[in-house]
């Protein structure tokens, strides 16, 4: 540091300095950290097991900030002040994550803004850094958009990617024979937000789903629909007439009832085991397989349990 630096530096020295980067600066410096990243995947084992399974996990955060003053300072979806950041991590079942691509936005932008360009970066950059088989996108329901999945689809890419609980989506929940939900009992209860309690039985089912069906046919994708649903609670512990339900699409992951391995977003994957009999820990989510690959249930990808899908989804 003494060779770098013949004095001390107040901090806003560095903030003048920053703020005067172009977004051509920014530009390129995310080519740099692109290349660093791939350099340094082939000097080390930073992502091992790559070359046949790897996933990209897309979200944002909202980073709070201070001051009447701060530059783009907005409140975004949780209500604070701040600002927003869209991020693209690596990983694979034995690696844990590495940032791949990040935004700085706006703190009251729209969590999908500029997302389909990301994951093409994410994606590109997972690509070189070895990732040459298996490369699955997730994402939550804010990047359940066309443009995204077409991303994924040109990289080569499968998606599992949190739907919307529309009314397509319902009426193709309806269409579930009563039959094909399959019961499954947490090892673990997981906490139920939505209705305030510790849940450790749900069911789960799956079906064929078109998404973006007011698309032109070219834009449609057809999927595979994972969906989970448990008892709702009855008001004031009422006897119940008929059993109603609350239907969650799963979620592209969390933890597999064969295995309890957790394949969730955000944390460090496991290799899925092969049962479709999915602990799914939170919320919606549409569960995909890939164009042209052999399809897999909620956490399985090796045993014969799978089913194939008719394609990503």
């Amino acid at each position: 540091m003494a060779r770098l630096f013949d004095g001390l530096r107040a901090p806003s020295t560095l903030g003048t300095f920053l703020r005067a980067f172009t977004f051509g600066h920014v530009r390129q410096l995310d080519a740099v950290a692109s290349r660093l990243l791939v350099n340094l995947s082939g000097q080390a084992p930073l992502l091992a097991g790559a070359p046949e399974l790897a996933f990209v996990d897309v979200d944002d955060t909202l980073k709070q900030t201070y001051g009447y003053a701060k530059q783009a300072a907005g409140r975004g979806y949780t209500g604070v002040k701040g600002l927003n950041a869209l991020l693209a991590t690596v990983s694979t079942p034995a690696s844990a994550p590495v940032i791949a691509a990040t935004r700085l936005r706006k703190g009251s932008t729209n969590s999908a803004k500029g997302s389909a360009a990301l994951v093409a970066e994410a994606l590109g950059t997972a690509r070189k850094a070895g990732a040459s088989g298996l490369l699955i996108l997730r994402a939550d329901s804010s990047y359940y958009r066309r443009d995204v999945i077409d991303t994924a689809v040109r990289h080569g890419a499968a998606f599992s990617v949190t739907a919307r609980l529309l009314p397509p989506v319902r009426q193709a929940i309806a269409q579930i024979p009563d039959d094909a939900w399959t019961p499954i009992k947490y090892t673990n209860a997981v906490f139920d937000p939505a209705q305030q309690r510790w849940v450790s039985d749900a069911e789960v089912a799956e079906t064929g789903y078109t998404a973006f069906a007011s698309k032109a046919k070219t834009q449609q994708v057809s999927a595979r629909l994972i969906v989970r649903r448990v008892p709702d609670l009855n008001p004031e512990h009422q006897s119940e007439l008929f059993t109603a339900y609350r239907y969650q699409l799963s979620r592209p992951g969390a933890r597999c009832r064969c295995c309890r391995r957790s394949v969730s977003p955000g944390r460090s994957p496991n290799p899925p085991c092969g049962s479709l009999r999915n602990g799914l820990s939170t919320v919606s989510a549409i569960r995909v397989g890939w164009a042209g690959a052999r399809g897999w249930g909620s956490c399985c990808l090796d045993t014969g349990n799978a089913s194939p899908a008719p394609r990503r989804g």
